[in-house]
């Protein structure tokens, strides 16, 4: 019944951000929201069992973060389009969601505005990017000798280091990330050995002046 129509599989770990993303595609008679997911494991059963024409993915998920998630979609499925939706800026995600196989990057709060065109242009073969993005991509290109003391980091240290400069406690972002507080300690302590650094002041000091945190 629903061969022709763009078929949409949301992976959000808020219940209420899937429903307000359902309602914008609603109106759209050529789309339809077939499934949802708020975790990892969910959405790689919901991939296993049916076929998709685009997967719209949160950064923020819990367990493993929406950046992991990708490369575990692209790996298995790369044909796959992943468009990823994100209450972060650009600076902060927008280029690693890009190199990690997305197919485009789309903050929150341009949705209700931009997330039909979005979902076209993908899953018509396109990427979705914005002019500012598109620019950072550029500046990236033969940079990677200069390489940035936070682009040494993984997904989850990154995630883990702009969570810190937000002025979040080892409790918040230890249960927000479904990991110990130990655990979050390891992290932080990798995170300023690889940056070089010695306080979270330090940390937030260099996501202000990278404009890796929006203040």
């Amino acid at each position: 019944m629903n061969n022709n129509k763009i078929k949409i599989l949301i992976a959000d770990d808020h219940a209420i951000v899937r429903e307000g993303l359902k309602q914008i595609v609603a109106e759209e008679k050529d789309m339809i929201v077939a499934g949802e997911a708020e975790n990892a494991e969910t959405i790689m059963r919901l991939l296993e069992k049916e076929k998709w024409s685009i997967v719209i993915l949160d950064i923020n998920m819990p367990g493993r973060n929406g950046l992991e998630i990708l490369k575990d979609i692209k790996q298995l499925y790369p044909e796959l389009p992943v468009l990823i939706l994100s209450m972060f800026s650009e600076e902060q995600y927008g280029i690693r969601a890009i190199k990690a196989g997305a197919s485009g990057y789309l903050k929150k709060v341009s949705a209700p505005d931009e997330l039909v065109k979005a979902i076209r242009k993908i899953v018509n073969g396109g990427k979705y990017i914005t002019e500012t993005l598109a620019d950072k991509l550029a500046d990236t290109l033969g940079q990677i000798k200069n390489e940035l003391p936070h682009e040494k980091l993984s997904d989850r240290e990154f995630e883990i280091m702009c969570s810190i400069a937000l002025g979040k406690s080892a409790e918040e972002i230890s249960e927000e990330l479904s990991i110990s507080v130990n655990t979050f300690y390891t992290y932080r302590n990798r995170i300023l050995e690889k940056m070089s650094m010695k306080s979270n002041v330090e940390l937030t000091q260099y996501a202000i002046r990278t404009k890796l945190i929006e203040i």
